[in-house]
């Protein structure tokens, strides 16, 4: 096979991805941006420009729920979904085309398609073709991580992703994580209508935040009617015909809650298997991410 070489390579058009292309681009380097999926990573396709239009949304509803402090009426409040649903995919298309644009016009680069891997510390292999160049900068994003719960697999359950493609508003989400993201579907499906339940294994929201941050961010939601089991250390799924029975405190039957869907928010890992890395001689630690000086 033949060796193409390049001064740069970017793997992954995501959120450093393309400004990375343009920077080398600008500099006169002749760059290879690979992507495998969609231009513009997670933040474009799946994270800050979706969720921040349905939150849009659920603020939009949330506010015309209130008229009647504001001194009119909005009549009576229906949610569409899959209207809401269709203006944030008009508007993750219009964001990712504007990537794959600003890419095409680069003057030094090169987009290519497809899935690269490692070959040498300085090659890559990727739609049929090997490439190589002395600078190559790995940009390959996230996804979300699947807990190891009993029943896991025999019950089905929303990620990220999926929770933004359904068309219809959950009767009883339940949501499994009580951080960032938990917390921002939390509150935007509330909104929608939907009955909201977070399990958390902490003894808090945002384990990592201060007490009064966390405290505060659970009173807001409290308000608009989100319930919270917290110190849920036992947690399991199993069906109930159409239902799923989340289990969350060790040892108490009681504490089970009946969902209609179950969102799996318990954080993130690097998408850096199926790059094979250890080609190129590059360590990364048991979660995943690369080992850096």
């Amino acid at each position: 096979m033949k060796l193409e070489s390049f001064d740069a390579i970017v793997i992954g058009a995501g959120q450093a991805g393309p400004a990375l292309a343009a920077r080398c681009s600008k500099e006169g380097l002749r760059t290879a941006m690979i992507e495998r999926s969609h231009f513009g990573g997670t933040c474009v396709n799946v994270g800050c420009v979706p969720t921040k239009t349905m939150v849009a949304s659920a603020r939009a509803i949330h506010l015309a729920r209130r008229g009647e402090e504001f001194g009119f009426s909005a009549g009576g409040i229906v949610v569409n979904m899959a209207r809401i649903k269709a203006r944030k995919d008009d508007i993750v298309h219009q964001s990712r085309n504007g990537v794959i644009q600003w890419m095409r016009g680069l003057k030094n680069a090169e987009i290519i398609l497809g899935s690269a891997i490692f070959t040498a510390p300085h090659t890559v292999q990727v739609a049929g073709r090997t490439l190589t160049a002395p600078k190559i900068f790995i940009n390959v994003g996230g996804r979300s991580v699947v807990p190891d719960l009993p029943g896991l697999p025999d019950v089905p359950c929303l990620d990220n992703i999926s929770i933004m493609e359904l068309t219809q508003v959950p009767e009883h989400l339940v949501i499994v994580g009580g951080s960032y993201i938990g917390l921002e579907f939390a509150q935007m499906m509330r909104r929608f209508g939907a009955k909201v339940t977070v399990l958390e294994r902490a003894a808090k929201l945002l384990p990592r935040e201060d007490d009064d941050i966390s405290d505060g961010i659970r009173a807001i939601l409290e308000a608009e009617g989100v319930e919270f089991q917290l110190g849920a250390e036992c947690l399991s799924l199993a069906r109930d015909g159409k239902r799923i029975v989340v289990g969350a405190i060790c040892g108490s039957d009681s504490s089970a809650v009946v969902a209609s869907d179950v969102l799996l928010a318990v954080g993130r890992r690097p998408n850096t298997d199926g790059l094979e890395l250890e080609s190129a001689g590059i360590r990364v630690d048991a979660r995943g991410y690369i080992v850096v000086d």
